[in-house]
């Protein structure tokens, strides 16, 4: 496949994206798709590949209704999606760093000498990191694998609308986790849209955009 194969395909998935507010109700994702999908995003960078993104896929009734209150403003996207999303960054994300960094040995990704340099690096250098830094590196890695998810869902042929106004406050104790350790990043809808959603303007690259 060429480049610009390549290119004409991203750009082709990336097009037919819109936010979309309605889905069809009689459209579900099963458990092994959302799986794919997810773990297409999950592909995404993140620092010191400590991935700290961590997903509540919410699509029954029961936690539909959970979530409903604590997404006011946006109740046709809980009404009828085939799922939420409810995406969250994980600030103990360092607890994970020898299960990813020794499954990197395993697989002949790296020695087991360069393993145990990088693990006391980034120990080190995340034992000065303030809740406040670590905050932001969360948010930073969870906006990067909710664009790649929303990528990898048009990709399966599915819709999407990234929501940022809910109960932020509540949202993790809603649904049995920590709020002290995961940070809510976003809800992502998801579903086949029942309509066409809405256009929307870009600025042109030069407005946006300086050359030095």
């Amino acid at each position: 496949m060429t480049s610009t194969t390549l290119l004409n395909d991203f750009n082709t998935i990336v097009k037919g994206r819109r936010s979309i507010r309605k889905y069809d109700t009689n459209v579900k994702i099963s458990k092994e798709e959302m799986t794919q999908i997810i773990e297409t995003a999950t592909l995404a960078p993140s620092s010191v590949n400590m991935q700290p993104w961590r997903f509540v896929v919410i699509e029954s009734p029961e936690a539909k209704a959970t979530l409903a209150p604590l997404a006011r403003f946006n109740q046709s996207q809980v009404e009828t999606s085939s799922a939420m999303i409810a995406l969250f960054g994980d600030l103990n994300n360092f607890d994970y760093a020898e299960e990813i960094y020794g499954r990197a040995v395993e697989l002949g990704y790296m020695p087991a000498e360069v393993k145990e340099r990088q693990l006391e690096a980034i120990g080190g250098l995340y034992a000065n990191v303030t809740p406040e830094q670590m905050k932001d590196i969360v948010l930073i890695d969870g906006g990067l694998v909710a664009m790649q998810f929303m990528l990898a869902a048009r990709a399966h042929g599915y819709d999407t609308c990234p929501i940022g106004g809910f109960e932020k406050d509540q949202i993790a104790e809603a649904f049995g986790m920590d709020k002290d350790r995961y940070v809510p990043v976003m809800l992502i809808s998801i579903g086949k849209a029942e309509d066409t959603g809405y256009q929307s303007v870009r600025l042109p690259v030069d407005r946006i955009t300086e050359w030095k």
